[in-house]
């Protein structure tokens, strides 16, 4: 059965434009909705190039969450994953998708986890701490940043020498390769 996903991205959109390639070509999941917190986040062009429903919500819809419920009832939505979105889900939201709202962190929870912990301020930190180890941690999502349930992680060397760009890299290509395919795995488990 084909669940259908929203993605929630603040960002460039990267992730969210591989999980909808990845599920373009599945029986599994189909992204059909990107919701956003920022009208100039370039998801929004990949999204629309990609033929994919996005809508922008405000910062005070985001906060009660009753709006972009509607939206997500409105389009049958089973399933939430969160690809670098930079605000805290409403509870609402967590109420009515327990166990159904996943993301993705740029480190190895709970290291460089937590409020204002995102993109490259995670590498960075990695870096400045001496870290020898990095990589990615998708985990469900509860009340609170970076907290929930880990549900899987890889792992990738940080090097003598490296820049917190060259760290980036090496995550993004972890997200890039297992993001979507544990996404499915975890669709295959939705009641």
């Amino acid at each position: 059965m084909e669940r259908r996903i929203a993605v929630f991205a603040s960002g460039s959109g990267s992730n969210a434009e591989n999980l909808i390639a990845y599920f373009n070509e599945r029986k599994t999941g189909k992204v059909v909705l990107v919701l956003s917190n920022k009208a100039e986040a370039g998801v929004l062009e990949r999204t629309q190039r990609m033929g994919v429903l996005s809508r922008v919500f405000s910062s005070a819809d985001w906060k009660t969450g009753e709006a972009i419920l509607r939206v997500l009832r409105e389009e049958q939505v089973d399933f939430i994953v969160l690809a670098g979105f930079l605000l805290r889900v409403p509870d609402m939201l967590l109420h009515a998708y327990p166990n159904r709202i996943v993301n993705i962190h740029p480190s190895l929870l709970p290291r460089h986890g937590g409020k204002g912990m995102y993109g490259d301020r995670v590498h960075q930190a990695v870096i400045e701490q001496g870290d020898t180890e990095t990589g990615i941690t998708i985990h469900y999502i509860n009340e609170h940043y970076d907290e929930g349930n880990v549900i899987f992680q890889a792992t990738c060397p940080v090097h003598p020498g490296d820049t917190y760009q060259d760290v980036a890299a090496r995550v993004h290509q972890l997200e890039y390769q297992y993001y979507p395919h544990i996404v499915e795995q975890l669709l295959q488990k939705v009641d």
